[in-house]
């Protein structure tokens, strides 16, 4: 494995947690390979870039915030297929003000396609919920436009 291929991967996941918290439908879904598969609780698996976008872009309408922070991860390379783990927390808020937080972990499936990392496959499993206990009652404000970082 190379520094270089982990180092990519990790910029991977993070621009699709950073794509989560600016709610970017385009630069989340550039993080796909065509024929992926995402697997998330409640949902079961979806397969296929133009039903995995749909999904979020469904799933997304009904938070007006939502923060993602990857944690901690791990990366293993093989020529040009990967796999990885990722911690994550997620505090989001619902339309009628209500809030959760979770802690859940990706366990992944990267390929490398055309020189870019891409996922193949996402399973993610919520590992703690609040199921609604957090307090999320302040003001969430919306994702600034300050810097716009070329992929």
């Amino acid at each position: 494995m190379s520094a270089q291929d982990e180092a990519a991967i990790r910029d991977l996941v993070s621009r699709y947690a950073d794509a989560v918290c600016r709610r970017d439908k385009d630069a989340w879904a550039a993080n796909w390979a065509n024929d992926c598969v995402w697997v998330l609780p409640g949902a079961g698996e979806t397969r296929g870039k133009d039903a995995v976008v749909n999904l979020w872009v469904s799933a997304m309408s009904r938070f007006p915030f939502v923060a993602q922070l990857v944690l901690n991860g791990l990366v293993r390379v093989d020529g040009d297929r990967a796999e990885g783990r990722w911690y994550l927390n997620e505090h989001v808020k619902f339309a009628d003000g209500n809030g959760m937080f979770n802690v859940g972990v990706y366990q992944d499936r990267y390929v490398r396609e055309r020189g870019r990392w891409l996922f193949a496959e996402r399973h993610y499993t919520v590992l703690y919920n609040d199921k609604g206990a957090g307090d999320m009652s302040g003001d969430a404000v919306p994702f600034p436009a300050l810097v716009t970082l070329r992929a």
